[in-house]
Formats: structure tokens, C-alpha cells, sequence
């Protein structure tokens, strides 16, 4: 199995607005970054080389960002310790403090790749159950094998 990761985020400004200039001037950079870090198996992009022009939600300032990764560690690795940090900590400059739960993951098998409609179904079911092995988060995470005994014994429908 492999992990799935989505994370939104509602901007503060249009995307071409000058507010949202450094966020948008990293993207390559960053996605470049992501795609040669081990372990990386893909992510979602749109019109482009990023998914910054995909609006799943009602919401036109909500912006996602789906990856999957062969694993827990490599996705980690990315996240918090490479250039991806300063990104991060730059966020509220460009992003609202979202108080509910705005990043979830979840196993998936090998050769599927998560539409935007199954991940806006994974953070749903975090935000009313929390963390559990179908969808869960770094500090509160499952293995895959916990993912599949869960998803045989409830599977995971509508959130």
C-alpha cells in the first residue's frame, strides 16, 4: 500500500494577486523538490505544473494540495525536514489559520490514484471522527495493515 496525502487551504487573496507573488513564485521549486524526494510516488496538478487552478470546494479561495508516497517516513522527510519548512512557516502570509482539520492521510493500494472527491471524503470523515486508520494524521497515524483490517471490517463511505 501506499500513503495518500491532501491538504487545503483558504487563500487570503486571489492567486494572481501581488499578496500571493512569494507563495506562488515556489511552487516549481517545492514541486520540484517534492518529485525528487525518496519515496515520492506522485501529485495532483491541474492547468499547469500545480493543482493551484482546481477548486473542489464551493469555496473559490480553497486551494488543495494531494500527494502519495510509498511511505510514512519518506512523506515526513519532505514535510519537515527539507526546503518545504520555510514554506510552512511562511503560510499565514498567504493562507487563513483554518481552525478544523485541514490535512488528513490514508492508505491506498499500489497503482490507485485518489481523485479530489476521495480526499475531500478522508478529511471529512478526520473532521467528524478523528484520527482512525482510514483517515488519520502525522502526530495520530495507523499502518497500512491497520488500514485494511478496518476498511474490511467498516468501509469508508460518504466521510
Amino acid at each position: 500500500m501506499q500513503l495518500a496525502q491532501v491538504n487545503i487551504g483558504r487563500l487570503l487573496a486571489p492567486i494572481d494577486s501581488p499578496q500571493l507573488a512569494g507563495f506562488v513564485s515556489r511552487l516549481d521549486e517545492i514541486n520540484a523538490l517534492a518529485e525528487s524526494t525518496p519515496g515520492f510516488v506522485w501529485r495532483l496538478t491541474g492547468e499547469g505544473n500545480d493543482a493551484t487552478s482546481l477548486r473542489p470546494y464551493e469555496d473559490e479561495m480553497i486551494i488543495v494540495n494531494m500527494s502519495v508516497w510509498s511511505d510514512l517516513e519518506s512523506l515526513k522527510n519532505y514535510t519537515y525536514k527539507s526546503d518545504h519548512v520555510q514554506v510552512m512557516k511562511d503560510r499565514k502570509q498567504w493562507f487563513e489559520h483554518m481552525k478544523e482539520a485541514y490535512m488528513v492521510l490514508w492508505w491506498i493500494e499500489d497503482n490507485h490514484l485518489p481523485t479530489v472527491f476521495e480526499a475531500r471524503d478522508r478529511l471529512e470523515h478526520l473532521r467528524k471522527h478523528g484520527p482512525t486508520p482510514q483517515a488519520f494524521t502525522f502526530r495520530q497515524n495507523f499502518s497500512a495493515e491497520e488500514a485494511r483490517a478496518a476498511t474490511a471490517e467498516t468501509p469508508l463511505i460518504g466521510g
